[in-house]
């Protein structure tokens, strides 16, 4: 707590922090991780791991509980997956680079090297700092000598990369006149940030605070969350014992995803609920939701940076260099190419909102973009939110990618021809002409 208001205060009154653009939880994750280092502050790891394992679960809960208004258009629709092919195709992007630097360097100059931690760079910099510190644990109990820690430091560097090339992207935007100076026309409202109320919502003033009643769900969400995590290793287990071994460990760790499709489920079946008359009131307040899963991410990332151990990544800084400058700069060749299909007169701000959420959060995504679009009048902020849900049956495949490549360096080959070809299939359809 402390290392946040020191870090909202150099924000605010450091005038080079301040143009970064750097998010307070990633300033104050670096001041903590300083203290680290200088020996002046000893935290628990075990601590800090924790936090961000949890952190993440229900952050991503409190965004999908949330009651969306969706334009059921077809063209919505098509932006949507869209939106959610772009995510997932700059992960396979990502692992792709990842996979060949490892790979080559695992034959040349580091034969020690765990092939498989290619994998990281999608994870850390797309995924962000809690699949980050998932896969690199679950890396490292392969075998992967400071897999962890490997996997904080490329997420803190994505964070790195969100703040110092997005920044420099919009400062040349701006110098050649090509950011929006009016937001467009059709907004929802409820994107407003002074918005707070939804029509026929509980009231404000009752027996329970209304912020009460959204942790409650969330809370309750990831209890059961918990519960199908449980039931389905324990059940996958007894069945199946070799399998249970191989994805077992990334049932938990991708715990958010399950807590991420209850949130929604629970979301639908409300709604419902009130149109059949069931009940009355919609309990969902989006503001008050928005800002739990802040509160938890930027918890999250404030523990995952302080609990990065650069001893542990002490033999490892070439393939982190090369991973960190090749992955910022494929990434961003990527997207310019699928968003400027995809996106047409906002191309600009889905281009840097992606590129934020896909180099960092989407919390770095939203920074980025309110600089292009202060009053978020285009659909690049909704598309991040939209994308990210089709994104999650789309990038499915990735959990069978991560536990494959780490078997054997047979299967690491294999795993770099699956994401060769399924990055290509997405691609395919982000730029195929449509028929006249």
């Amino acid at each position: 707590a402390l290392s946040v208001l020191a870090a909202n205060i150099l924000r605010r009154r450091v005038p080079f922090i301040k143009n970064s653009l750097m998010p307070v939880a990633v300033l104050a994750g670096f001041i903590l991780l300083f203290l680290k280092v200088c020996g002046i502050f000893k935290p628990d790891n075990n601590l800090l791991e924790m936090l961000v394992y949890h952190c993440i679960a229900l952050g991503f809960i409190s965004m999908s509980l949330r009651c969306t208004k969706q334009d059921k258009s077809e063209s919505a629709k098509a932006v949507g997956f869209k939106s959610g092919a772009i995510i997932v195709g700059t992960y396979l992007v990502q692992a792709t680079v990842g996979l060949v630097i490892t790979i080559l360097l695992a034959y040349t100059f580091m034969p020690d090297l765990f092939k498989a931690a290619g994998l990281l760079l999608p994870m850390g910099f797309g995924q962000g700092p809690g699949q980050a510190n998932n896969i690199g644990s679950s890396y490292e109990s392969l075998g992967f000598a400071g897999g962890r820690s490997f996997g904080m430091a490329i997420a803190a560097a994505g964070y790195l990369c969100a703040c110092t090339a997005g920044v420099l992207i919009l400062n040349r935007w701006k110098k050649k006149g090509l950011t929006r100076t009016e937001p467009l026309k059709g907004t929802d409202e409820s994107q407003a940030e002074g918005f707070f109320q939804d029509k026929n919502e509980i009231p404000i003033t009752d027996s329970i605070d209304k912020l009460s009643i959204q942790a409650v769900m969330v809370l309750c969400i990831y209890l059961a969350t918990y519960l199908v995590t449980w039931g389905l290793t324990s059940g996958i287990a007894a069945l199946a014992p070799g399998l249970g071994k191989m994805v077992n460990s990334l049932l938990w760790g991708f715990n958010f995803i399950i807590g991420s499709v209850l949130a929604m489920v629970v979301s639908k079946l409300l709604v419902k609920g009130q149109e059949k008359g069931i009940m009355h009131r919609q309990y969902q307040n989006n503001y008050l939701l928005n800002r739990l899963s802040g509160f938890f991410f930027d918890l999250m990332i404030v523990a995952g940076i302080a609990s990065i151990n650069p001893e542990d990544i002490s033999g490892l800084w070439l393939p982190f260099v090369l991973m960190a400058v090749l992955g910022g700069v494929i990434t961003w060749l990527y997207l310019k190419v699928v968003c400027k299909k995809t996106y047409g007169d906002y191309y600009r701000e889905g281009l840097i909102s992606m590129y934020g959420m896909l180099t960092g959060t989407i919390g770095s995504g939203i920074l980025l973009l309110r600089e292009m679009d202060p009053e978020l009048g285009t659909p690049a902020a909704n598309n991040l939110v939209t994308g990210s849900s089709y994104a999650i049956i789309l990038g499915a495949p990735l959990l069978a990618f991560v536990s494959l490549a780490a078997d054997s360096t047979l299967m690491c080959f294999v795993t770099l021809g699956l994401v060769v070809i399924y990055g290509c299939a997405l691609t395919w359809i982000l730029l195929r002409k449509k028929k006249a």
